[in-house]
């Protein structure tokens, strides 16, 4: 959050806070033993084990789920708002599985205008009927699922 906080603020104080938030988590919530992530950590970075099935790696509340979507947020929110890298994100949607063939590519709800779609290639080839600024793409008319892939670009 302090990562998007930066950007969006353009405040060196979140930058730092974000900076900082990154070490902790690195050090102190990962389980380098066993190769999971400590659910809760005190302040000082003592894992919180309460019920005893914490170090699991199926317990209620140790899915990866949360994991891998901190993990993508923070690409997201580094590359795109921070450090303004551009991300290639790929699709394979379904034909026709999209209202009126529309695919929106916008990888979070980011400041209006804060990025853009920089190119497309669909199976591989240059495509060009999308909206930069929409994040939106025109699929083709197809019967067979393609490999979409899309370079978002901070603006």
């Amino acid at each position: 959050m302090s990562n998007f906080l930066g950007a969006v603020l353009d405040d060196q104080e979140y930058h730092r806070l974000a900076r900082e938030s990154a070490a902790f988590y690195n050090a102190w919530f990962l389980d380098l033993e066993d190769g999971g992530v400590y659910f809760n950590v005190l302040a000082n970075g003592i894992p919180y084990l309460a019920g005893g099935n914490e170090r699991g790696k199926g317990s209620h509340s140790m899915s990866g789920y949360h994991s891998f979507e901190l993990c993508y947020l923070a690409a997201v929110y580094t590359n795109l708002l921070v450090t303004k890298q551009p991300m290639d994100f790929y699709f394979k949607p379904i034909p026709g599985g999209f209202e009126d063939d529309i695919l929106r590519v916008s990888p979070d709800i980011l400041p209006v205008g804060s990025i853009k779609i920089g190119k497309v290639e669909i199976d591989g080839e240059p495509y060009s009927d999308f909206d930069a600024e929409a994040l939106t793409i025109k699929l083709p008319k197809t019967d067979t699922r393609v490999k979409v892939k899309v370079t978002i670009v901070p603006v």
